[in-house]
């Protein structure tokens, strides 16, 4: 029996319950092959087991868990455990040579301030190193993995809206090539979704592990990919070019939408992630 204390209602009263878990085990995936992106999706608002979640709050660190019951409101609450939850569950899928817990990982801060993996730790040495990075908003929760690349990512909804002048805030963050392309633009819906598609791509370079920000000569040999996901999100990838002999050459991508330890689909070439860049 596992005792599990929340202070908040995702699914649960107040207080403290008392539970025995008795999860299924995560589906095992192969780990990224070089020159290849993994991206994983969770949908909050189809996640609504009561049981469900509180299973997903066991395999949380105890300070994961002290950050969460913190935070003002259940929706808070209730987004950052999945993307806890969506982050543990990915990074144990790809442990296929050791069953590796989800709720064993432990996560450092490296020079930059980015999280990753601390394989260092007890049972988890020698483990297979990967690169991840996770972007959410209320909505839709990702979580990008690649082996030989640092990678960023961003997510952002279709239909969001915008409180500023679109121009203005163009001038504001984008290059004068690119505020000469929106303003070419008439229609104020289309205008709107290039400028989140741009917004997006930025987003994910900014994310992605930087370099020195002190050496300028350095070149930034980043690639990007953008797509629609689930219909309703535009999301960006940004990694290192994947340099072959003669030249470079497009990585490539496998996208899976899941529901950790209920459901996992892969939706690669299909409607629900539709690739524009």
């Amino acid at each position: 029996m596992l005792s599990v204390c929340f202070k908040g209602r995702i699914g649960m009263r107040i207080g403290c319950l008392h539970r025995s878990i008795s999860a299924p085990p995560l589906v095992h995936v192969q780990t990224p092959s070089p020159g290849e992106t993994h991206l994983w999706y969770i949908l909050p608002g189809e996640v609504k087991s009561a049981s469900l979640l509180d299973q997903y709050f066991q395999h949380l660190s105890p300070c994961e868990k002290e950050n969460i019951s913190s935070m003002g409101t259940e929706q808070l609450k209730k987004s950052a455990l999945l993307a806890r939850t969506l982050v543990r569950t990915t990074i144990a899928r790809y442990q296929i040579n050791s069953e590796i817990s989800p709720s064993s990982l432990k996560f450092r801060k490296n020079i930059y301030g980015k999280p990753e993996v601390d394989w260092q730790h007890g049972d988890n040495r020698n483990q297979s190193a990967l690169h991840f990075n996770l972007s959410h908003t209320s909505s839709l929760i990702a979580c990008g993995v690649t082996s030989d690349s640092p990678i960023g990512i961003d997510v952002e909804e279709i239909q969001r809206r915008l409180t500023r002048d679109i121009l203005s805030f163009a001038c504001r963050y984008f290059t004068p090539d690119e505020v000469e392309y929106l303003s070419a633009i008439s229609d104020s819906e289309v205008q709107k979704r290039e400028l989140l598609k741009l917004w997006t791509i930025k987003v994910s370079e900014i994310l992605v592990e930087p370099v020195d920000p002190g050496d300028t000569n350095l070149p930034r040999n980043w690639q990007f990919k953008l797509l629609e996901l689930a219909g309703s999100h535009y999301a960006a990838i940004c990694t290192e070019t994947n340099t072959v002999e003669g030249g470079s050459r497009l990585r490539k991508l496998k996208v899976w939408k899941t529901i950790p330890f209920v459901e996992d689909e892969c939706v690669s070439g299909t409607n629900a992630a539709v690739e524009i860049v």
